[in-house]
């Protein structure tokens, strides 16, 4: 029996299993989280998250895309991690640090009587060297405005690292975006020996953007927060925005700024759906 809790930030939705006391089998965790996050056979979602104990920082969060494959991080994952901890009295401090496999993650957390409306998390530097997206070919400091030939188009990327890979592709209309026919063949292009999330952004002004995003594992998702972040950096890096804007995403709007210290910091909501019991993991 896994006991779990579903909860989104902006419609990118998560379950959350409590693993602090006991984790579920390692060998099981991909199978079990294709089983729960299945919208038809499962209780559906974009992914699994399991809350753990850290002996490096506060807590660890490992998380888990609906095909069953591990992310490094996940930028609204993180808000709903911190809202659960502190919401399940697990921790007293608004300001955490958290264990990923992207390194530390320092999340505030803004509280009004006792509930926690809003995180603020430092999502670290970005990482833009080609070896550290990471992408194949000779290194370089910066992978932009790059040709990539894909389904026979050629397009202008910028790729990212936000502890996980990011491939930025600016457009005229995000709402036309070929999201669903180019975003996989992108995210398993050869260039990434890792796969790659895949954002493709309409600047509207020089502090808003529009963004859709095809996730790694996951299909597209209505909001991504390192996605966000990558996007953000990466159009700084095209001379297209400032170091500090609201991103629309199909699930509402994030604050990000690219501060003057390298870090990038995002702001949004976390929401709790539902809690519940699943007898799935029998199955797996």
């Amino acid at each position: 029996m896994v006991r779990f809790t579903k909860m989104h930030g902006l419609g990118n939705d998560y379950l959350l299993v409590d693993a602090l006391e006991k984790a579920p089998a390692e060998a099981r965790l991909a199978a079990l989280a294709r089983s729960l996050s299945d919208r038809h056979f499962g209780i559906g979602s974009d992914g699994l998250i399991l809350v753990l104990p850290s002996r490096v920082a506060d807590f660890r969060m490992r998380v888990f895309n609906a095909d069953g494959s591990e992310a490094e991080m996940c930028g609204n994952g993180i808000r709903l991690f911190a809202k659960y901890v502190y919401e399940r009295k697990h921790t007293l401090a608004r300001e955490l640090e958290v264990e990923t496999l992207a390194g530390i993650i320092r999340p505030v957390l803004r509280v009004r009587a006792g509930e926690v409306v809003g995180v603020r998390v430092n999502m670290g530097e970005p990482r833009l060297r080609r070896s550290e997206i990471p992408m194949k070919g000779p290194d370089r400091a910066q992978v932009v405005g790059e040709k990539l030939r894909v389904k026979g188009e050629r397009l202008d990327i910028t790729a990212v690292s936000m502890g996980n890979p990011h491939c930025v592709i600016f457009v005229k209309d995000a709402d036309r975006a070929p999201v669903t026919e180019m975003g996989p063949a992108i995210e398993h292009h050869d260039l990434f020996p890792r796969r790659t999330n895949v954002e493709f952004a309409q600047v509207v002004n020089e502090s808003e953007i529009r963004m859709r995003v095809w996730e790694r594992g996951s299909g597209e998702t209505l909001a991504c927060g390192t996605g966000a972040s990558a996007t953000l950096v990466a159009a700084v890096l095209n001379n297209l925005a400032q170091r500090r804007a609201v991103v629309h995403l199909r699930g509402g709007d994030l604050k990000v700024n690219w501060a003057e210290d390298n870090h990038v910091f995002i702001e949004g909501p976390a929401v709790e759906v539902c809690t519940g019991e699943t007898r799935l993991d029998e199955e797996v």
